[in-house]
């Protein structure tokens, strides 16, 4: 991919900010989203602190670049084509986090829910378990509420601080977060997660670790998780469940190229071997139509679709 002065320009000021050590050009997606499939990221960068964040985000939107901000990938489709512009990228170098006042996690946005929950723990705090099992980071479980086993990260967030489009520092109570099924005033507004603040409560590590022992084996019996995906695919509709929907309309084992619709759940669609994100893309439209046409039910893509044209995109 050839760049001209001006992208240049860009990239190596963004170097000056990071480190060229934390700057990559021409990055293929697929080595950062759980689908493993994407194309190239003309620029990839992985920051380490607030500080550095916030320059690089104000630097590339002043450029007029596009500015792609993502977590650990496991929750993205990113198109064959690659991107254009900046991804900034908030797992691996910003993941710090740390127990506060006894109770209380202040973690950076691109620390995995794992590492969180593993923490809390050893430390004998209960109320993340639920979240050990869900693959991603802690900014976009803040981002889009996420939940499994009747556990929501609104449950225990005591508060978020996020980079507003002015480039401003913005702290939101839970009440200003606004957190529903999978959406958030965070979203609505297009802000930038920077750290998430736990509130948590004193717990028996021996039971806490039982309690997530238990959720995973029960990922592990009913989710495919031997095969790259990025999660549930669809978003439960009112009323309905993505997976028995899909199920009942004959979609269950549907493949098209190296992308299939799961044999072991139905509301997950896999990479099993060679997958393209056209092949991840036209697997969605289908089960989609076909469930529309039986059922009348609109599926709605949990999955952030990137880098892709209107027309792929039209329903």
């Amino acid at each position: 991919m050839r760049y001209n002065g001006r992208m240049n320009t860009l990239i190596e000021e963004i170097s000056r900010i990071v480190g060229d050590q934390n700057v990559f050009v021409d990055e293929p997606m697929s080595a950062h989203t759980t689908f493993r499939v994407g194309g190239p990221a003309e620029c990839l960068v992985m920051p380490r602190t607030v500080e550095q964040v916030c320059d690089v985000v104000q630097l590339v939107r002043q450029s007029g670049r596009e500015l792609h901000i993502m977590g650990k990938g496991s929750n993205l489709l990113v198109s064959d084509a690659g991107l254009s512009g900046v991804v900034v990228q908030l797992s691996g170098n910003f993941s710090a986090f740390e127990i506060v006042d006894g109770t209380r996690i202040v973690a950076q946005a691109g620390v995995s829910n794992a590492k969180v929950a593993a923490a809390a723990c050893r430390a004998g705090l209960t109320g993340f378990e639920f979240a050990a099992g869900i693959p991603g980071t802690i900014g976009g479980a803040a981002i889009m509420n996420a939940g499994a086993y009747d556990g929501e990260l609104k449950q225990v967030a005591s508060g978020v601080t996020c980079l507003d489009g002015d480039g401003q520092l913005v702290e939101l109570t839970p009440e200003q977060a606004a957190w529903g099924y999978r959406r958030s005033a965070i979203a609505d507004r297009g802000l930038i997660v920077l750290q998430v603040d736990l509130q948590l409560a004193e717990g028996d590590p021996v039971a806490i670790q039982a309690r997530m022992d238990e959720l995973a084996e029960r990922r592990q019996s009913k989710q495919p998780l031997d095969k790259p995906s990025a999660g549930s695919t669809f978003k439960r509709p009112e009323g309905h469940f993505a997976g028995k929907l899909i199920q009942d309309a004959g979609m269950q084992g549907y493949q098209v190229g190296g992308a299939q619709v799961s044999t072991k759940h139905a509301g997950f669609v896999v990479n099993v071997g060679g997958a393209t994100a056209a092949d991840v893309l036209q697997v969605i439209k289908d089960v989609r139509a076909e469930v529309l046409a039986q059922f009348g039910v609109p599926l709605e893509p949990e999955v952030r679709l990137w880098g892709f044209s209107p027309k792929e995109l039209a329903w």
